[in-house]
């Protein structure tokens, strides 16, 4: 992790519920953590509802294990139209340590959206 000091869009510690049988984590609780992060990213960016229109670049490098603490941070890359870019980092840290190992990124884009569902230009800050 780099130097600076980050603050996590969320922090949560694994579950025995969000593992198998041998205590490893479901990806896909992973991922859904991740895809919430970066909603929060996206509803505070645009000042309302948006959407998930695609995730890309999955790939474990680490497995995380119930018990451990997991922090997902992210950053706004690119913002268009109605859309935006949002990388994604997920790190582990076990209960009784202190360093932190990055487990996975992904990049998600998200959909400004009106009350309708369909898209809404983000107001660009000034």
């Amino acid at each position: 992790m780099a130097e600076e000091y980050r603050e996590p869009v969320i922090r949560i510690t694994a579950m025995p519920a969000d593992a198998n049988a041998y205590g490893d984590i479901f990806g896909g609780w992973l991922m859904s953590l991740m895809d919430m992060g970066a909603g929060l990213i996206a509803a505070r960016h645009s000042h309302g509802r948006a959407v998930t229109i695609a995730m890309d670049g999955m790939q474990f490098h680490k497995p995380v294990k119930v018990g451990d603490e997991v922090s997902v941070y992210g950053e706004l890359r690119k913002v268009g139209r109605s859309s935006m870019t949002i990388g994604i980092e997920a790190w582990r840290r076990h209960r009784h340590e202190e360093e932190q190992v990055k487990v996975t990124e992904a990049v998600f884009t998200f959909v400004a959206i009106d009350d309708a569902g369909r898209p809404r230009a983000i107001e660009q800050e000034s």
